[in-house]
């Protein structure tokens, strides 16, 4: 059985708020409720306080952590839930939207990492006496809080060229993208204050492995026969190695190398290595399709409920597709206003550029149809494919997931001073 249930959901980027499981008796609204704390136009009640630290104390005590009394909880607790009003509110007003499938693909998620079917999870979940309608509201409010903590600190940060350029020309960042290579190895073991005569006995004896390999013979047998390096007696085999990390004198011989080819005689401090490459991994050229793309977005509002929303983009698509010019009616109705003025030009994308659903439409729609309407955290979109293009991003591609470390990086201590900021804007009365 479980006693706790974990989020395992890998779209979020952040660490979130414990998920609260209550009993039934604890999630009855007590008959004798009073507010706690007023945040802006909202309340947090005495009920929801004792419930997430009960549960959070029980969390606490079941992992065999000594916990501590429990009344030390309350005020960390209290504003956990303060903020948590706080964003749920900024959420609302910018109409970020969780949909029942993106729930329903969250569940399938925790089900999996349990070991468990979709069935099973309900079932365990019904079976302690727990809500499915409580969760499903729970994991609605842990997605919609990553949603708008990763909008407003992500716009926040900025990684420039140089950071990126500094980070790509760091040991760290050397390791980051290189390739790993699968090695062999014979080593020849040489004096740098070897004679002449040593030299040239040496290199002799390079060259005929070198000829024994050219004419078939085993690499990893001629390693366990002639090589001094501590690998010879697993036959030379070094295994995976990140090629950054190999010493200097072997890497320019690697690079151009294809699997299955060897080395001539490279000389270091130690002596002669002859290297073969197994395989290779990373590095190499990464062809990706490329699409160029335009959309319409609206986004539901006080006046504009979802369906009707939804309702005048199917109006738009269909003016479009009857001969009114797809840029001419963006920049009339879009609301997205860094595209709007571009005819809703979104030129071209790389992966990861849009979210999924976005991406989803995108890559699958035909050239020059236009979308029906469909839906993500913006609002609702209508899209349209002029180009596709095959390019080759691997240096984009490594730019880009430079920039995703260095983001990551900066943004645990800009969401703290983020949340410190809408703590103090807001209007917090605490009434315990």
């Amino acid at each position: 059985m479980l006693n706790t249930i974990k989020l395992h959901t890998h779209k979020l980027l952040i660490a979130l708020p414990l998920i609260l499981l209550a009993s039934p008796a604890l999630s009855q609204l007590r008959l004798l409720d009073s507010i706690v704390a007023i945040v802006d136009n909202d309340v947090v009640m005495a009920s929801e306080l004792e419930e997430r630290v009960d549960a959070i104390y029980q969390r606490i005590q079941e992992s065999g952590t000594e916990a501590p009394p429990r009344e030390a909880l309350i005020p960390q607790v209290l504003d956990r839930l303060i903020l948590e009003r706080i964003q749920l509110d900024i959420a609302r007003r910018a109409g970020v939207h969780v949909s029942d499938e993106e729930i329903n693909g969250t569940l399938v998620s925790i089900a999996q990492s349990e070991g468990l079917t979709p069935e099973q999870f309900l079932q365990t979940i019904t079976s302690q006496g727990l809500s499915i309608a409580a969760l499903r509201e729970q994991l609605e409010t842990e997605m919609l809080l990553a949603r708008v903590q990763q909008s407003q600190v992500n716009r926040r940060i900025y990684i420039s060229e140089q950071e990126v350029n500094n980070f790509l020309a760091s040991d760290e960042g050397r390791n980051f993208v290189s390739p790993d290579v699968n090695l062999g190895h014979i080593l020849l073991p040489l004096s740098s204050a070897a004679s002449l005569d040593e030299v040239q006995a040496t290199s002799d004896k390079a060259n005929m492995i070198l000829e024994r390999i050219a004419a078939g013979d085993d690499f990893r047998n001629l390693a366990i026969t002639h090589s001094a390096d501590q690998s010879a007696l697993q036959g030379g085999d070094l295994g995976w190695r990140k090629m950054a990390e190999l010493p200097d004198v072997f890497i320019a011989p690697l690079t151009d190398l294809q699997p299955g080819q060897v080395t001539n005689a490279i000389r270091s401090n130690a002596g002669l290595h002859i290297l073969k490459l197994y395989d290779k991994r990373g590095g190499e050229q990464q062809l990706i399709q490329q699409s160029k793309a335009r959309h319409i977005l609206l986004k539901p509002n006080e006046i504009r409920d979802d369906e009707a929303t939804y309702a005048k983009l199917v109006e738009i698509a269909n003016s479009i597709r009857a001969g009114e010019p797809f840029a001419e009616m963006a920049r009339q109705h879009s609301e997205d206003l860094g595209s709007a003025l571009s005819g809703g030009d979104l030129g071209w994308s790389l992966p990861g550029k849009f979210v999924p659903e976005f991406e989803q439409v995108m890559e699958t729609i035909p050239l020059n149809e236009v979308s029906e309407p469909f839906r993500s955290q913006f609002g609702w979109h209508i899209l349209q494919v002029t180009e596709r293009r095959d390019q080759d991003f691997s240096e984009d591609i490594m730019r880009h997931q430079a920039e995703n470390i260095l983001r990551q990086r900066k943004f645990e201590s800009e969401q703290q001073i983020w949340l410190q900021e809408i703590r103090d804007e807001a209007f917090v009365d605490i009434k315990i």
